[in-house]
């Protein structure tokens, strides 16, 4: 596949460290990207949810942008969180699908990726990686510490990341035991049950944001915070969405799973709400570009049910799904100052814009052969004209049956293995209740060639297609 020389990358980013330092690097804007896991589209206040509490989160978009045509990388985590750190999309990435590699891992990313970290680092920032990482386990090319991440605390492997209380975490590459967890057994991925629970690791990734954010603030930094809530643990219906209390919750008449979903959901909000504090508190927020997002859509695993607080609020599908609900996500931008407040924009873009958007905040060069296109002026302007567009967007997911679908201006199709084609006008049926293939022939023909071109053949990613 097509990849930018990390030589000449580098080489640029030397030139233009090397004006930098005539001046200072701390004007440049640190980035905090936050990362839901499993977080639906409705799942929150500023999103039209109605029982689960997100004061904070919906500050965040008051104070900021909402994007309402927001898309996640792909439907699961390990080929959405590749999209995003790399820039390009599922046809043809490194990683396409959840592929582990024993005993810990998934399939890694290659030393010849060039990452959104190293452009960040590359541009004089210090970069730091606090939550689930997926994209390669110890030892492999894929670890952050080899992918542009100064400092890395975490999970490695998405598998290990099912158990909230493991026994332990990795710290760079080295192993940090966790006191008072104990695992029912020796899996040496780290995801077996957890039988005596004291540590919690969503409560230790906000303290060590926190702490990130007071050691580094003097200087330009990119914090990439990808949280484990609110996935489902290893511990089936009853605990499988584990949390230490219910808060406000408790006294629900809510199943248990329901009560652990919400109030998963709300203690990372409180944990957003810390941190915007002290941001505040180091008169450092009007230097500070945060995201929040999720990276995919909401799950049905551990007794989670995505319709009971409608988690995919007005679109349809879920968590492995090409429909909207699977990949159309929350995303919110604040940047005090600069992005106009209260603002909601239709732009369509995806996680693959990170890297062109944070090319252009830090006034780098963008890696060419990407698919990545920098949102930067919706952000400063949702109106801007200078605003580039995607021609397309094109996911596939590799599962039990492998999925493409592309958006295309207001059209949206699905291509299913048995090469049955679904065709949604998305300007008047974002919940894609019409199938419009029959009726709209030439336009299902249009997609279904622009899809069958986007993708590169990939031994380690085969089609899975079935006899029409």
């Amino acid at each position: 596949m097509s990849r930018f020389p990390r030589i000449f990358v580098s080489l640029a980013m030397l030139a233009w460290a090397c004006t930098l330092a005539m001046g200072t690097v701390s004007s440049k804007p640190n980035v905090i990207f936050i990362l839901a896991d499993d977080l639906g589209y409705g799942d929150l206040g500023c999103y039209g949810q109605e029982r689960i509490q997100t004061p904070n989160i919906d500050a965040l978009a008051a104070q900021g942008m909402r994007f309402t045509q927001f898309y996640a990388g792909s439907t699961v985590c390990a080929p959405s969180r590749c999209v995003l750190m790399t820039g390009v999309h599922t046809g043809r990435a490194e990683i396409r699908g959840n592929k582990e590699i024993q005993p810990m891992g998934q399939w890694p990313l290659t030393d010849e990726a060039y990452t959104v970290s190293e452009l960040f680092q590359d541009a004089g920032y210090h970069t730091g990686l606090i939550g689930k990482w997926g994209l390669g386990g110890p030892d492999s090319s894929g670890i952050p510490n080899r992918q542009g991440f100064d400092e890395f605390f975490g999970y490695l492997g998405q598998r290990h990341a099912h158990n909230y209380y493991p026994e332990f975490l990795f710290r760079n590459q080295e192993r940090v035991p966790l006191p008072g967890n104990r695992v029912d057994n020796d899996r040496k991925d780290g995801a077996g049950y957890a039988v005596e629970r004291t540590t919690y690791t969503h409560d230790l990734f906000a303290e060590e944001a926190l702490d990130f954010v007071r050691r580094n603030h003097e200087a330009a930094f990119f914090l990439y915070l990808p949280v484990t809530i609110p996935h489902a643990n290893n511990e089936g219906k009853e605990l499988g969405m584990e949390v230490p209390d219910f808060g406000p919750y408790a006294d629900r008449d809510w199943p248990v799973a329901q009560k652990g979903h919400a109030a998963m959901i709300t203690r990372l909000d409180n944990d957003i709400g810390r941190l915007m504090d002290l941001l505040a508190e180091l008169a450092i927020a009007d230097n500070t570009l945060v995201f929040f997002t999720s990276d995919n859509g909401p799950h049905r695993e551990g007794g989670a049910d995505p319709q009971y607080f409608d988690s995919n609020g007005p679109l349809r599908g879920i968590k492995r799904d090409l429909y909207e609900g699977g990949i159309r996500v929350p995303m919110i931008a604040s940047w005090p100052g600069h992005i106009p407040s209260g603002t909601v924009t239709d732009h369509v873009g995806y996680f693959g814009d990170l890297m062109a958007t944070a090319a252009e905040l830090v006034d780098a060069p963008t890696p060419e052969g990407l698919d990545s296109i920098s949102f930067l002026p919706s952000l400063l302007n949702p109106k801007a004209p200078e605003q580039r567009r995607h021609d397309y967007l094109y996911w596939e997911f590799h599962g039990s049956r492998t999925l493409r679908a592309i958006r295309q201006d207001r059209w949206k199709a699905i291509l299913f293995p048995d090469s049955r084609l679904e065709l949604y006008d998305l300007a008047i049926d974002d919940g894609e209740t019409e199938d419009l293939a029959a009726s709209q022939p030439e336009q299902a023909s249009k997609m279904r060639q622009t899809i069958l071109a986007s993708r590169e053949d990939d031994p380690l990613w085969p089609m899975k297609l079935e006899q029409p």
